[in-house]
């Protein structure tokens, strides 16, 4: 026989009715067990028996599945759940009577909270201590350690009369640093943000004049929270490094008035070191914000309570200390559920039955968003998807991060409510302008936003760059040079066809913008043609009408056509030229029957002008720098790796009409090396987000990510073994790295180099590995068991930094590029003693690019100095071909006045 339930508690309260409603429908469905009712509602007994306590609001679809197991209409408590989760989740009437909280939730600790600070005194005295001694430092610490709160509301107090500048980066780091500076000086924003743009050291001279107007300081604090956006919202690396020169430039001034401080996540900090002046000012200049101790977590639980007239239960105190402790990302979760358990309090007491209603530190920033969006409307429900989705940066390498977005962002009649809604429940902050989450914690602890992070990812990631490239575009004031175009183009525009909705107005505008200048440009293109099309036809007429001329003709009109075909022969060879970039092939027969017509000075130059043009098409698409180029086995694919973060893969069989097949995108930051594995199967790429990945492109466009391989730097280099079964990574971590690619597992990392790694390469047998690095050196590995790699022989290398390796097809020789200048091949018959062949010289400037010809003999070396050079690596190759060429050959007197007494023997036979 079931057991009879706890009787719920007296009062009108609409819960309890709630509650009672669902016990009766229980009792009409003929009292089933809650074990029963699990059976049909697929939820457990326990779940079903909570949400008719009384206690607390149950979920939505627990409500509904609940109504639906005893037979009742779902839409009816549906509607019912809706009704009853908008009436509690408005504000609490002695928050509108002006009562403040002691606690601030999930968001972040500001200046006017310092009243509600406690638990972090004597970290705030050794970050003070800190900056006394150093003129730059970083506080460190994991997501949810409090770094913000320490700086904001711990240390800008505890600077007292020192003008604090206190920023967070955004998109546009500079323009940020430049509006609060300029507010604080009196100036326009623009003059100063040129400034800082033109010349760095500028933001030293800017400080330097705050400093002016405080008499009694010596020094202006500038503190730059949440540093880690330089690397997650701002999407320019020319801006990113010169903010990270003026911090740097700031403090290094030998008459520097400025002390800077950076509040930097722990995970980002690698990033932090791929800049050498950072690194150097950051040294043995950081503070780590670490978990607080068990005495700091009382201090902070229970002293904003005392202080504004409440008290926290004994019990409560304890069970957050035992729930928290020893946790470094757990303060925001504590803060927030105290906030809501004094929304429950009983009188002016915090309780412990208050704290676990909203279902502790763990379950409480979920509960809270999971009840707030499930009260919204559908429609409103799907806005706020939206809402919740562009507030999230998505991380590569790293978690997700939360990004501050402008109102405008959001096109809707109901965005208002919808976001006055989530702010009342403190899930997000807004201010005039802006909205962003009120804490990371809301992505890591929702599992529905995780969800809508992981249902279409790249989706997310095509979307976000859109809005990015659209903000450009308006920042340029609509530039149509900064329109997507091509593939880039092509990519969005397919994206947005099937979520036209989810676009802003100033993303459709940028993609229409875009579309329609494509559109005029490929109509310009065609008329082009088309007339260029008619005046080859017309030539060809001409030429035909030239060529059957009669001795017969009249002077006359031989005088005229040859001044007709002379001035169309000029007309059509300067036509040829134009559009040589554009379509070499045709321009090369437009030369052609321009010289054919009439032999002019024009239409010569324009005709041998098509031979030192490359007979090729361009590939387009990328937006910025193309940093790599590989090629499939089959010779018939094409992958590039750009700057712009993406990589390309080209059908290439016809290398006249290439054929853009798909895009990888995944990686967030520089993507440095590509490569295909041997059966063309599976791309390797190399990137500075620490990461390389594995990609499979069997599936025409629709690439899959196979892994993530991290290291703790960027990784510069990649290749696959000849048989397909290792991928190595060279690194900035002064390491190469050999991951099995069926499991995705290391097999062994390579250490012994003293600076990053920059190049690596298989020999053809698989059984040897190369490896270059900014040591001056490259070395050699015997990976026969890629488990157990052995350093095969002493390092092999140059007078600076090695950029190349390069193994000749019959893994003999070994060519390194330098930046020394010099290329050199290296004699690998004994491996183990690797031996200098020849160091080849005569660029001028670095060698950054090395390969081997299909038949070893010949090696193709490309430098900084703008050139590409070919040598012959066989002497008996180069004597004889010096044979062939040299005229006239060295005469008997000159014999004798180099090889005195010797016979004279020519040596060109």
């Amino acid at each position: 026989m079931p057991r009879r339930e706890r009787p719920l508690d007296d009062g009108d309260d609409r819960l309890l009715r709630f509650a009672a409603d669902l016990r009766r429908l229980r009792v009409k469905a003929g009292n089933p067990s809650y074990r029963e009712l699990a059976k049909r509602a697929h939820y457990s007994a326990g779940t079903l028996s909570e949400a008719a306590g009384g206690r607390k609001l149950p979920s939505m679809a627990v409500t509904v599945a609940y109504a639906k197991a005893c037979g009742a209409d779902p839409a009816e408590w549906e509607a019912r759940w809706r009704s009853l989760a908008e009436e509690s989740n408005r504000p609490d009437p002695s928050e509108t009577a002006g009562e403040t909280p002691p606690y601030v939730g999930l968001r972040s600790f500001g200046p006017k909270d310092a009243n509600r600070f406690f638990g972090r005194e004597r970290l705030v005295e050794k970050v003070v201590a800190h900056l006394s001694r150093h003129r730059f430092i970083a506080v460190l610490g994991a997501s949810g350690s409090g770094k913000s709160s320490l700086l904001r509301a711990g240390l800008v107090p505890a600077l007292g009369s020192h003008p604090v500048l206190a920023i967070t980066p955004g998109t546009h780091p500079l323009r940020e640093c430049a509006v609060h500076l300029a507010a604080r000086l009196g100036v326009t924003p623009g003059g100063l943000l040129a400034e800082l743009t033109g010349d760095p050291r500028n933001l030293g001279l800017a400080t330097r004049q705050l400093l002016a107007r405080h008499a009694s300081a010596t020094d202006v604090v500038l503190v730059v929270d949440q540093f880690e956006e330089i690397f997650t919202l701002c999407p320019d690396l020319a801006e990113r490094a010169a903010f990270i020169a003026a911090l740097v430039a700031a403090a290094r001034d030998p008459d520097s008035r400025t002390r800077v401080i950076l509040g930097v996540r722990t995970d980002f900090y690698p990033h932090c070191a791929r800049y050498p002046d950072l690194a150097e000012v950051l040294q043995d200049s950081q503070v780590l914000v670490g978990p607080m101790t068990t005495e700091e977590l009382r201090r902070a639980i229970t002293q904003p309570a005392v202080d504004m007239g409440y008290r926290v239960e004994v019990a409560l105190v304890s069970r957050l200390v035992a729930d928290a402790t020893g946790q470094p990302g757990v303060l925001p979760l504590v803060s927030h559920a105290l906030l809501e358990a004094w929304g429950r309090r009983r009188g002016n007491t915090v309780t412990l039955a208050g704290y676990e209603a909203t279902g502790g530190i763990e379950r409480a920033v979920a509960r809270t968003s999971e009840e707030v969006y499930s009260a919204l409307g559908p429609e409103r429900q799907a806005l706020a998807r939206q809402v919740f989705l562009r507030l999230t940066a998505l991380g590569e390498g790293t978690e997700d991060t939360k990004r501050r977005i402008s109102r405008g962002e959001i096109d809707h009649p109901d965005t208002a409510a919808v976001l006055e809604r989530l702010a009342g429940a403190r899930l997000v902050t807004l201010d005039d302008d802006t909205v962003e989450l009120a804490h990371e914690e809301v992505i890591r602890s929702w599992p529905r936003l995780r969800d809508w992070l992981t249902e279409d990812r790249e989706g997310l990631r095509i979307h976000r760059r859109i809005t990015e490239a659209a903000q450009a575009w308006e920042s340029e004031d609509r530039d149509e040079g900064a329109l997507y175009r091509g593939t880039r183009l092509a990519v969005a525009r397919d994206w947005a066809a099937g979520n036209h909705s989810l676009l802003s107005p100033g993303e459709r505008g940028f993609l229409e913008a875009g579309i329609a200048a494509e559109a005029r440009e490929q109509e310009a293109t065609r008329r082009r043609t088309r007339r260029l099309r008619q005046l080859a036809a017309l030539l060809a007429v001409l030429l035909v009408l030239a060529t059957t001329t009669t001795v017969y003709a009249f002077r006359a009109q031989r005088t005229a056509t040859q001044q007709r075909d002379i001035a169309l022969s000029q007309k059509v060879a300067a036509e040829a030229t134009d559009l040589r970039d554009a379509n070499p092939a045709l321009s090369a027969q437009l030369s052609l029957a321009a010289y054919r017509l009439s032999p002019t000075g024009e239409a010569r130059d324009s005709l041998l002008g098509t031979f030192a043009v490359p007979y090729a098409t361009r590939l387009t698409g990328h937006g910025s720098r193309v940093n790599t180029v590989a090629v499939s086995a089959d010779g018939r694919r094409l992958v590039t790796a750009s700057r712009d973060r993406t990589v390309r893969v080209w059908d290439v069989g016809d290398p006249h009409r290439p054929r853009h097949l798909l895009t990888l995108t995944g990686h967030s930051d520089n993507v440095n090396a590509a490569a295909f594995s041997p059966d063309g199967r599976t791309v390797a790429t190399a990137a500075w987000d620490n990461t390389a990945r594995l990609w499979d492109i069997t599936a025409p466009g629709r690439p899959r990510q196979l892994a993530v391989l991290p290291h703790p730097m960027g990784v510069n280099a990649v290749a696959f073994s000849p048989d397909g079964h290792t991928v190595a990574t060279a690194g900035s971590d002064r390491t190469a790295r050999l991951w099995n690619v069926r499991d995705h597992r290391l097999r062994a990392t390579l250490t012994g180099h003293g600076d990053g790694l920059v190049s690596v390469a298989f020999s053809p047998d698989g059984r040897t590995l190369a490896t270059a690095s900014f040591d001056d050196t490259a070395r050699l590995w015997d990976i026969a068991d890629p488990r157990r790699p052995v350093p095969l022989a002493a390092p092999i290398g140059h007078t600076d930094s090695v950029n190349m390796v390069a193994f000749s097809p019959d893994g003999r020789l070994l060519a390194t590029a330098g930046n020394d200048g010099t290329t050199r091949v290296w004699d690998l018959t004994d491996p183990r003693r690797p031996r200098q062949r020849t160091s080849l010289e005569a660029h001028t400037d670095r060698v950054s690019l090395v390969a081997f010809s299909p038949d070893r003999h010949t090696v193709a070396t490309g430098g900084y100095d703008r050139t590409a050079l070919l040598w012959e690596t066989d002497a008996e190759r180069v004597a004889a071909r010096l044979c062939r060429l040299a005229h006239p050959q060295i005469t008997a007197p000159e014999w004798d006045r180099y090889f005195s007494g010797l016979p004279y023997r020519p040596p060109c036979p």
